[in-house]
């Protein structure tokens, strides 16, 4: 143990327990020379109790607490400022260590309450209707800044009234570009023993159609939605021009096909509607004959306007006409209700803000967390 103890001793920057995965943390309490189980018990602490300080590990004793504390910390966000929507949506704009913010939102809908998780800081993609894209890339989140988000909506709930039921990664980036963070989110999110123990079934990952890693996905047992858009080759290179040049239409939905779901699950295909541009009855047409055979629904998301776009909103009855003709294929449709357009909240609207912007668009700033 000698060696080890002068490898603790000599550690000058504490160490982030969130920043462990369970791997990481059984290597940090075998240097102290602790028992196996010490490992479970931390973990238990940061994700299920949600401790932002060592001290309030009492399971363990005061002098393990103690020599802890005094090699590593529970380094949360920085801060959190929360957007109320008139519609009840909640946006929590975090700032992490290095300064930098993500967003993520908080979406009552009857008894659902779901959040939707950021999953890079920016976006890798350049899709011409949404406002992430317009940012580019800053970073990639760490999987402990993902769950981060979660802990955080946590701790800003009434735990005797409000529940998350389903957790969707729809939020700033595109999720499979950051995917080794991803999936040791998930794992940390839907480990029962220590983590926070939720169904993969009420997680759903979006993709705005990385075809080849698709299939990295299916292990994590979540629901899949891919980011349509379009029903022509053209149409998605011109919405959606980085994606469509790394793979192309065809070949993302022969990358559906292929898709392993299990026999009572289906892919969602998301479908964001803008006025005069995809909204035709011919686009209906052509959508249903894409995703023919699929097991599968179609979300429909009108497009939510933000300042500078060109892109504008389509009529409740070119929607409604959409959705008919897709519905006379056969096909499950639902139209997505925008929540929280008036905090910059709904799809498409997250991303940093200037001050003249946030003036204009938002409305009641809650409080620092």
């Amino acid at each position: 143990m000698g060696h080890e103890q002068n490898t603790l001793a000599s550690r000058t920057v504490p160490i982030n327990l969130l920043a462990l995965d369970e791997e990481g943390m059984g290597r940090l309490v075998q240097q102290f020379g602790w028992p196996r189980y010490r490992t479970s018990q931390i973990l238990r602490w940061l994700y299920q109790r949600r401790a932002k300080d060592i001290n309030r590990m009492t399971d363990l004793g005061q002098s393990e607490r103690t020599a802890l504390a005094s090699q590593a910390t529970i380094q949360r966000a920085a801060g959190c400022t929360v957007f109320h929507s008139i519609d009840h949506t909640r946006k929590l704009v975090l700032t992490l260590s290095d300064g930098l913010t993500v967003e993520t939102v908080l979406i009552p809908d009857g008894d659902r309450l779901t959040l939707c998780v950021s999953t890079q800081i920016g976006c890798t993609l350049d899709c011409g209707f949404c406002l992430t894209g317009m940012m580019g890339l800053k970073r990639n989140l760490k999987p402990h800044e993902i769950i981060e988000q979660v802990l955080t909506a946590q701790d800003r709930l009434d735990p005797s009234e409000e529940r998350i039921t389903n957790l969707v990664f729809m939020g700033m980036g595109e999720p499979l570009a950051n995917m080794e963070a991803l999936s040791e989110a998930i794992r940390r999110l839907t480990n029962k023993p220590w983590g926070l123990g939720w169904s993969p079934r009420r997680i759903t990952v979006s993709t705005a159609g990385l075809a080849t890693r698709l299939k990295d996905v299916a292990p994590l047992g979540v629901n899949l939605a891919i980011s349509l858009n379009a029903t022509t080759e053209d149409q998605r290179a011109s919405l959606m021009p980085a994606i469509n040049g790394i793979a192309s239409l065809k070949t993302l939905l022969t990358a559906c096909r292929r898709y392993p779901l299990p026999p009572t699950r289906r892919l969602t295909f998301e479908y964001v509607l803008l006025a005069g541009v995809n909204d035709h009855p011919d686009d209906a047409r052509r959508l249903a004959k894409l995703v023919r055979r699929i097991a599968c629904k179609i979300n429909l998301i009108p497009f939510n306007e933000f300042p500078g776009s060109p892109f504008r909103r389509p009529s409740e009855r070119d929607i409604s006409t959409f959705q008919t003709i897709l519905r006379q294929a056969n096909l499950d449709v639902f139209v997505r209700k925008s929540r929280g357009r008036d905090v910059l909240g709904a799809c498409g609207q997250l991303g940093n803000l200037s001050p003249e912007y946030t003036e204009r668009a938002l409305t009641q700033i809650e409080s620092h967390c």
